[in-house]
């Protein structure tokens, strides 16, 4: 007679796991270059903090992902149109193989099988926040991703039903708050990019601004990044890191619509305005908290009070005063017979508080 272990499926599940590890416990489909498709019981394990109810969600899960992606420049551009939020996010990263473009947004799929971790916004590598970002936003796409060439992401969310801080144009400031630094102002998009930033601030640029900024943030970029010759040689700009291809347009047009293939859509005329410098470029988000945030922090200089100058102890003898007092009066004489004044008064010279004064009174002559 046979008896059955309670313990079999634990002992089984061990057994397996112990020869060939555990990674087909957790995954219930493999793509292959990294991506999974985890179980619904190891997604489960790792539950984020929140799920996407703003605006400022989708940012962070966005530079995350780029971070993950070991991007070491992010560009966050960010425009609204009535009740239409558009968030484009392009980085350097490791970018992503065709394939995986669409099947990147579909639930459970991850390239973090076991690079999962646990940061300040939560826990990152359950494969649910892109299909979060997905169902509640109106556009959620891969506009272009090459492997080691990095990656632009748009999303296009309605107001109305996910919302956003009202305040989108106050940039975070700074307090001091029991001996220590604070992080002040409405959590908008960009304090939440300012937050990110300062968090790694010594692996990763971030730029955050409008369309046209960041268009003329990455296309300096790209000028500083690609030799001329290689801008004027380069038959084929698609091999190229997405973040130096707007270097290579040789006019608005062509500008316009390299813009557009990052998911930066602009008019020629825009991007006329971009080519002809009249445009600021977004800054790296650190120097902007430098200048912006830190610089109100602060502490205040006071001028040292001078020191007022000893009065003089200088005493003239009477026969200087009396000497000085004819010269006075000799000049007196040439001012007053221009101005039809009395030349016969007589100066007043004296020292009073250390200053030599000379009085003279104005009368007219008859």
């Amino acid at each position: 007679m046979t008896t059955q272990n309670s313990n079999t499926p634990e002992i089984t599940s061990s057994f397996i796991e112990e020869v060939i590890g555990d990674a087909n416990l957790r995954i219930e489909k493999d793509f292959g270059q990294g991506f999974v498709r985890l179980k619904t019981s190891e997604a489960e394990k790792r539950q984020a903090a929140q799920d996407i109810r703003s605006s400022e969600d989708i940012v962070i899960e966005l530079l995350r992902n780029s971070r993950d992606a070991n991007a070491k420049n992010i560009f966050l551009a960010t425009q609204r149109e009535a009740d239409k939020r558009s968030i484009v996010v392009i980085d350097d990263g490791c970018g992503l193989p065709e394939n995986m473009r669409s099947l990147v947004f579909e639930p459970r799929v991850t390239s973090k099988l076991d690079t999962a971790s646990l940061d300040r916004w939560g826990f990152h590598g359950r494969g649910m926040a892109l299909y979060s970002i997905r169902v509640n936003s109106s556009i959620a796409r891969i506009v272009d991703s090459k492997p080691g060439l990095g990656t632009s992401i748009q999303v296009v969310v309605d107001t109305k039903n996910i919302s956003e801080k009202t305040d989108q144009s106050t940039f975070p400031r700074f307090e001091m708050q029991n001996g220590k630094m604070c992080m002040r102002g409405p959590k908008n998009i960009l304090r939440t990019a300012a937050e990110f930033a300062l968090e790694h601030k010594d692996s990763v640029n971030v730029y955050c601004g409008s369309f046209t900024e960041i268009a003329t943030a990455i296309n300096e970029y790209g000028m500083a990044t690609c030799s001329p010759a290689m801008r004027a040689f380069s038959s084929n700009i698609d091999e190229c890191k997405l973040i130096q291809r707007l270097a290579f347009a040789v006019d608005p047009v062509e500008f316009s619509e390299i813009a557009s293939s990052l998911g930066l859509d602009m008019s020629p005329r825009s991007s006329r305005r971009i080519m002809d410098g009249e445009i600021k470029a977004a800054v790296v988000m650190l120097e902007r908290i430098k200048h912006e945030s830190l610089s109100a922090c602060k502490p205040q200089k006071f001028d040292t009070p001078k020191k007022m100058p000893k009065k003089s102890a200088v005493k003239f003898t009477q026969n200087d005063i009396d000497s000085f007092t004819n010269t006075v009066t000799d000049a007196f004489r040439e001012l007053a017979s221009g101005y039809f004044l009395d030349d016969s008064v007589n100066p007043n010279v004296h020292v009073i508080n250390g200053s030599l004064k000379v009085e003279i009174p104005l009368i007219n002559a008859d």
